[in-house]
């Protein structure tokens, strides 16, 4: 014979169901707290962490730049000292043909002529 378990109420499931939820409850108010704190000590770690990582990176990254702006600036100083070098070296050979040309001139000038001419038209030696 079959007996209909329908109709009859079994309490035990009721009581294991409240039970379970007022034991996962309880273990949740237990260990929320200190998952929470953990939680946060792991994020403001991890925030400090990524941080301090951040700041490193700056730092080098100003180092290099600082570097490298030195540098450049050392090229440009260098490049302009040699242009100015190149100028006066060019002026300087300026200056001695331009001296060389009054000497060769006045030299030119200085030489005795050796015809006279004078506004007879006569030549005298």
């Amino acid at each position: 014979m079959m007996t209909d378990t329908r109709n009859r109420r079994d309490p035990s499931f009721l009581t294991g169901l409240l039970a379970g939820t007022f034991v996962g409850a309880g273990l949740a108010i237990w260990l929320v707290p200190r998952m929470a704190s953990e939680l946060r000590q792991r994020v403001t770690g991890s925030a400090r962490d990524l941080s301090n990582r951040a700041s490193e990176r700056y730092q080098q990254a100003s180092t290099r730049f600082g570097e490298a702006v030195g540098d450049l600036a050392t090229k440009g100083q260098n490049a302009r000292d040699d242009m100015a070098d190149a100028v006066v070296r060019g002026a300087n050979q300026v200056a001695r043909h331009a001296t060389a040309l009054k000497t060769d001139r006045a030299s030119d000038t200085k030489k005795p002529s050796t015809v006279d001419r004078s506004p007879s038209g006569t030549r005298s030696l």
